[in-house]
């Protein structure tokens, strides 16, 4: 938030600072790092292990420290304002995205390192879209938690002294286009990747048949 586009002359306090900066490091997270990680599995699931390490480490190395502190920098500018925690629809999905985010952290572990195949027998097992789809509801709820918290929440916790810039505005837009269009694309890769598990279940069948050969 800038002091360009408010009607006050006078520079942020230190709420705002806060709030400013608790805005900008969750955007960042939930908007920028964990779609870039999304992405980069959407595009990459035909490169079998090759993708994984790039998307935990955007999603868990890369990510978590900027979603943390941005989180705690909102229950600190809550705690100033003394109205206490979670009363609010912003503060009430702010608590609801992080436990969402540590959950998927470790069902995405689950997916990748426990693959039941006496279960499953090649296919990918439920978790494994579970895991999908949540990815997909987090991000979807992150941009609704931001958009909240440019058009309703700042006012709320600051008075409006400073207006939110419209170039946040836009951002906000433009990064929830562009994730959207690009996701979309993304699907164009499914038939192949779809192919490539068929052809590997095939093989590993044939091993199978290989290694025990009828007498």
């Amino acid at each position: 938030m800038s002091d360009d586009s408010s009607p006050s002359n006078f520079p942020l306090n230190q709420l705002e600072r806060r709030a400013r900066s608790h805005a900008i490091l969750s955007t960042i997270g939930f908007l920028v790092l964990l779609p870039i990680g999304v992405l980069i599995a959407r595009y990459s699931r035909t490169l079998p292990y090759r993708w994984f390490w790039a998307h935990s480490a955007i999603q868990l190395v890369v990510s978590a420290p900027v979603i943390l502190l941005g989180w705690a920098l909102g229950y600190k500018t809550t705690a100033e304002l003394e109205e206490g925690h979670f009363k609010d629809p912003h503060e009430k999905m702010g608590l609801a995205l992080l436990v969402l985010y540590v959950v998927q952290i470790l069902l995405g572990a689950l997916a990748h390192y426990i693959k039941l195949p006496s279960l499953f027998r090649g296919y990918r097992p439920p978790h494994s879209y579970i895991h999908a789809l949540l990815g997909l509801i987090i991000l979807a709820l992150a941009q609704w938690q931001v958009h909240y918290g440019l058009f309703t929440e700042w006012l709320i916790a600051t008075g409006g002294l400073h207006r939110v810039p419209e170039s946040a505005k836009h951002a906000w837009l433009a990064l929830i286009v562009v994730f959207w269009v690009l996701y979309a694309l993304g699907m164009a890769f499914v038939p192949r990747q779809l192919k490539e598990e068929s052809q590997l279940r095939k093989g590993r069948k044939e091993e199978v048949k290989a290694s025990n050969p009828v007498v």
